[in-house]
């Protein structure tokens, strides 16, 4: 009985450690339509653990491993709790079911994405995607890579989002030629992006007490940031290192005036006993 209480615990546990707390979207579903100029909805399942409260919204077009930002259309969401957005559909080339949303959050290092949607123009008119299964894969889901007709209407995505090329199909990677803030200590940090357009970046090398460490996390606005903390100068660390040293002090100083006392004594003591032998042959 115990055996199998354990085992059903176990499961239990294994079970809680699979669940991945993300936002789930729900709107756009599959064949879903918007024209343009009219209202594109989104709608999702709020994440539960808390991660999701500044949730960004991105409209994506490509494949599964090329995928590309067309413009963020959303940010501050709160994505902790169920929750819709409604903005204007933009014009787009061509119209097909070939766009959909990346959702991000700086405090995730999950991405989560929607199925595709098809943006039609003012009338409804759309056509097939280009392509119909996924390279690499031969997955059979139909895609293709759109554009905004004003691609200086695109918002850039956010710096926290994972990387993507343009919508101009230029490649913008995460760290590639960024810049970094010196750091007190030393360390090099390199940095990633994910999706299409993965890059890696250099940390500078820090520079102060010995013991410090520089720690650099990229961007995608290919900028590092660099902290250190400083071992040396820890205040808890110095406190101890002067504990010791004072206890050290004061234990050496009691024990050479212990033994200066016991030295006095022996001498007086000798001198005592002197006195009194001389005193007694006088008696006698």
């Amino acid at each position: 009985m115990v055996a199998s209480a354990s085992f059903a615990l176990l499961l239990a546990s294994f079970g809680a450690a699979g669940v991945r707390a993300i936002v789930t979207p729900n709107e756009p579903g599959p064949g879903s339509v918007y024209n343009e100029g009219s209202t594109c909805h989104i709608q999702w399942a709020g994440d539960k653990d808390g991660k999701w409260d500044n949730m960004a919204i991105q409209l994506m077009t490509g494949d599964n491993f090329q995928m590309v930002h067309l413009t963020t259309v959303a940010t501050g969401q709160d994505g902790n709790k169920d929750g819709k957005f409604d903005y204007p559909c933009p014009e787009v080339t061509p119209n097909s079911a070939i766009y959909f949303y990346q959702f991000s959050s700086p405090d995730s290092s999950e991405l989560t994405w929607a199925t595709r949607f098809t943006i039609a123009d003012a009338q409804g008119k759309s056509v097939a995607p280009e392509n119909p299964t996924q390279p690499g894969t031969g997955a059979a889901i139909p895609w293709g890579t759109g554009a905004l007709v004003d691609p200086s209407s695109a918002v850039p995505p956010p710096t926290f989002a994972g990387g993507a090329s343009t919508g101009t199909n230029t490649t913008t990677s995460a760290g590639s030629t960024g810049t970094s803030t010196t750091g007190t200590g030393t360390g090099a940090g390199t940095g990633t992006g994910t999706g299409a357009g993965a890059g890696a970046g250099t940390g500078s090398t820090g520079t102060g007490n010995a013991g410090g460490t520089s720690a650099l996390t990229p961007t995608m606005t290919t900028s590092l940031r660099s902290t250190a903390t400083l071992g040396n100068n820890n205040p808890v660390q110095s406190s101890q290192t002067s504990q010791g040293t004072t206890g050290n002090t004061t234990s050496s100083n009691s024990e050479n005036s212990a033994f200066s006392v016991r030295m006095a004594s022996a001498w007086q003591a000798t001198i005592a006993l002197a006195v009194s032998a001389s005193a007694f042959a006088l008696f006698l």
